[in-house]
């Protein structure tokens, strides 16, 4: 069966895949894991997926002017990235949940909308007004950029990497592959350690 080329189905469809693999890449993994800051930054897997939640309801939701009833990190001045990890009495259900909403409001957007539909983005300034379509390649765009940073720490964990289960995305091997091809790229990198830039 041929895919769908029609603008809308494949936008929502390369959401869709982003969601999926978002939520594949949290699965089994302890409540410690999913919290822990993971970068010197304190990205952490949970608060990633909550982001992408807030954001993805923010640009379906406010930029056109279409109510989710959804509770979200409010900003405030002396907490400005509530929306970058789960509290404490947050339960990793209740991120996900909140995930799984966002993603439904985005999709009840686009196929309620045109994609040439005004909208206004607050947080933009002069940048305005912008299109549905404009918001589309925005969110897909700020969605694939964190899916890669919860891939590679993902990887970071416990090795598991891919876009979902059964697809690795990466070069077929054995166990030896990896840790020999990893010490070929190290021993490249050894050859410009001291090479000035």
């Amino acid at each position: 069966m041929a895919l769908s080329t029609d603008p809308k189905s494949v936008a929502v469809r390369y959401l869709d895949v982003a969601h999926e693999a978002v939520l594949w890449k949290l699965e089994g993994l302890s409540e410690y894991d999913l919290r822990r800051p993971l970068t010197p930054t304190g990205s952490n897997l949970l608060g990633l997926v909550k982001h992408l939640a807030t954001v993805e309801l923010g640009y379906f939701g406010v930029v056109f002017g279409r109510e989710h009833g959804l509770e979200l990190a409010e900003y405030d001045e002396n907490e400005p990235r509530a929306d970058m990890y789960a509290r404490a009495d947050e339960s990793s259900g209740e991120v996900l949940e909140l995930f799984r909403a966002a993603r439904d409001h985005a999709v009840a957007t686009i196929e309620a909308l045109d994609l040439d539909a005004p909208g206004h983005v607050p947080w933009w300034g002069d940048n305005n007004p912008i299109s549905l379509q404009l918001i589309i390649v925005h969110m897909t765009t700020e969605m694939y950029r964190h899916l890669g940073q919860i891939d590679i720490m993902r990887e970071g964990l416990d090795g598991a990497v891919g876009l979902r289960e059964g697809n690795h995305n990466t070069a077929p091997g054995d166990d030896d592959f990896w840790p020999t091809y990893v010490a070929k790229l190290d021993q490249i990198a050894e050859g410009f350690r001291d090479v000035e830039q």
